[in-house]
């Protein structure tokens, strides 16, 4: 009989040495079983991967918009990590009921809490449809015919995977686009919050050990999948029964030695592990170090009145925790980059890579100008780097009135069509008072007023000047660099301040009221630029499409012994090891980050287990 033993590889006095990969189930067969069981896998690659039977790939899930999680339970039990299930976990949450403070468990099925929109996510089948798109394309395409091709080629694939069933489907890109696989999901819609610790324990170290390893926090939290009577996926009804998933990882409790067989299973977010030196050079230099810039007064703005007030703090806990994350992950990254050479070593293969070109005629033909054009993008996307940055950061990510006002604007283009459908109106104005109603759940609108007076003077310092909007210029200047002034007038005037100025707008809508409106129209300002800005980066754009997919057609074909693995793109992936000892720093600030490896987004709750007989 086969035991699974589920290992938290952040709580583990070892550490897992991992092959470097993060492979394809589909593939484990062809590339890696043989490797894996050298290590001590005992089971087969159909009993990790199939389509036709249970195997483990059924008790992995997508957790939600990019996490995992795991079933552990015949009765659709699943265990995530407590940052995945967070926001869920603060959306249940008041000052009387402080389920981010104390924790949360429900001592019996009938008091789980559901959580709109939450999903699981399981993985029915992959295919390789590579040959069916490739077919299609030739070298003479501009990138745009290109991408347009393969949307219009991975649609039809789409359809045909989800025609007389309730599946979704997805053809993903591998390799910079030289491979593409078709990703079938069965989407369960029913996920309710069953338990999860005190944020003592499941954000123990908070940022100061995010992005650390190890870490020795309890980043755990269970939730539970729910069915219709067939087992089938159905919007939450209180008829609805626990999942019986057609495979879940048994736990057990008989610990683990040093030697032992790990792998790891789930939904890596995204990385860059092809990156040349040229992106290297830009992330270490400046776009990490300007992102991480705003986020830090970002945080100091929201820590403030989160610190001052409990009600402000619960409200604002999941939007915090979602700046800080990658506040740290990107000064993890820098730090990592630097500390391994990763620049340099990247040099390296590219040099390598243009002495292998360089020695035939028909590789310099095809490869020839590829790390040229590379360097010659990133000389041009560095001028826009600042523009980028800042707009994502400062405008859309900024004050949270802006994001508000801008999703009005398909509602201010219906009502001045030249004859406006009014049945598409309704709609509008049903979603937008949705959509504001979740904006002002958690929201405190003197911690907004500051976030937006911070943002707006960090745009106007740091973005060079032609870059930015000439009305936005005016305004500081009217305002003789007042920016609290501004603030302040945006949110006294705009009909985007509060729930019931929003609440009477849409009952008497008017595409001259929203476009007159400070928040609106400033926002739209800024858009409008960054659209100007990026079209000088379009061409650019086409070529570093290019150029990076036959980079890493290049580099395969250079090394065509070697295995390669795709970059993690949100799709489901395995990597193996073995447990080793680890040697703890304990108050030092010599730990490694979890990012140091590689360019990349963190996979989220990656679950490691072994295997016996």
């Amino acid at each position: 009989m086969k035991k699974l033993f589920i290992l938290f590889l952040l709580l583990s006095s070892f550490l897992a040495k991992a092959d470097e990969g993060m492979w394809l189930p589909l593939l484990i067969d062809r590339l890696n079983h043989v490797d894996m069981q050298k290590e001590g896998l005992k089971l087969t690659a159909e009993e990790i991967y199939s389509v036709n039977n249970s195997s483990l790939k059924d008790a992995i899930i997508q957790f939600g918009n990019g996490c995992t999680g795991e079933l552990i339970s015949s009765q659709g039990l699943v265990l995530t990590n407590h940052h995945c299930g967070y926001g869920n976990i603060q959306s249940h949450s008041t000052v009387e009921h402080d389920y981010l403070a104390n924790g949360f468990w429900a001592m019996n099925m009938k008091e789980e809490l559901p959580n709109e929109g939450l999903t699981a996510r399981f993985l029915v089948s992959i295919e390789d449809v590579t040959k069916r798109i490739i077919d299609q394309l030739n070298d003479q395409m501009s990138e745009t015919d290109r991408n347009a091709k393969i949307a219009e080629l991975s649609k039809v694939i789409q359809e045909e995977a989800t025609k007389d069933n309730a599946y979704q489907a997805r053809v993903a890109s591998f390799f910079n686009g030289n491979e593409f696989y078709l990703f079938v999901y069965e989407v369960f819609r029913d996920v309710r919050l069953v338990g999860a610790p005190p944020s003592s324990i499941g954000k123990f170290g908070a940022d100061t050990d995010n992005w650390m390893w190890p870490r020795h926090t309890g980043d755990f939290a269970l939730f539970r999948v729910y069915a219709n009577a067939d087992g089938k996926p159905a919007e939450f009804s209180t008829n609805n029964v626990p999942l019986k998933p057609k495979h879940h990882l048994p736990v057990s409790i008989d610990g683990y030695q040093k030697g032992d067989f790990a792998m790891i299973m789930g939904y890596p977010g995204g990385t860059d592990r092809y990156l040349t030196s040229y992106g290297v050079n830009l992330a270490i230099n400046l776009s990490n170090p300007t992102i991480v810039k705003i986020r830090e007064k970002k945080l100091a703005i929201m820590r403030q009145d989160m610190d001052a007030d409990r009600e402000v703090g619960i409200k604002y806990a999941s939007k915090y925790a979602g700046v800080s994350n990658y506040w740290k992950y990107f000064i993890g990254q820098t730090r990592g980059l630097k500390r391994l050479k990763v620049y340099e070593d990247k040099q390296k293969i590219e040099a390598d890579f243009t002495a292998w070109v360089n020695a035939e005629p028909n590789r310099k033909a095809k490869y020839g100008n590829v790390l040229s054009d590379i360097e010659n993008v990133y000389q041009v996307m560095a001028e826009y780097t600042l523009q980028r940055s800042y707009f994502v950061e400062s405008v859309i990510r900024g004050g949270e009135i802006m994001t508000l006002a801008q999703s009005f604007s398909g509602l201010a283009a219906e009502l001045k069509a030249e004859k406006p459908d009014a049945a598409k109106i309704a709609r509008m104005q049903e979603n937008l008072r949705k959509a504001a109603d979740r904006h002002f759940k958690n929201y405190n609108q003197p911690t907004d007023v500051k976030l937006l007076t911070a943002m707006l003077q960090m745009y106007y310092e740091n973005v060079p000047v032609n870059q930015q909007p000439v009305s936005f210029r005016k305004l500081v200047d009217r305002n003789k660099g007042d920016f609290n002034k501004i603030a302040q007038t945006i949110f006294a005037k705009s009909v985007f301040a509060t729930p019931e100025k929003v609440e009477a707008f849409l009952k008497k809508p008017s595409s001259k009221v929203i476009e007159k409106d400070p928040a609106y129209s400033l926002v739209n300002a800024f858009l409008e630029q960054y659209r100007e800005n990026q079209k000088n980066l379009e061409k650019p754009g086409e070529t570093l499409a290019r150029s990076n997919r036959l980079f890493v057609a290049g580099l395969r074909e250079m090394q065509p012994d070697r295995k390669f693995y795709p970059d993690a793109n949100s799709t489901m992936r395995i990597t193996y090891g073995k447990v080793l000892d680890y040697y703890p720093a304990d108050a030092s600030d010599g730990y490694p980050t979890a990012s140091e490896n590689s360019v990349q987004t963190p996979p989220e709750s990656l679950i490691a287990y072994r295997a016996r007989r």
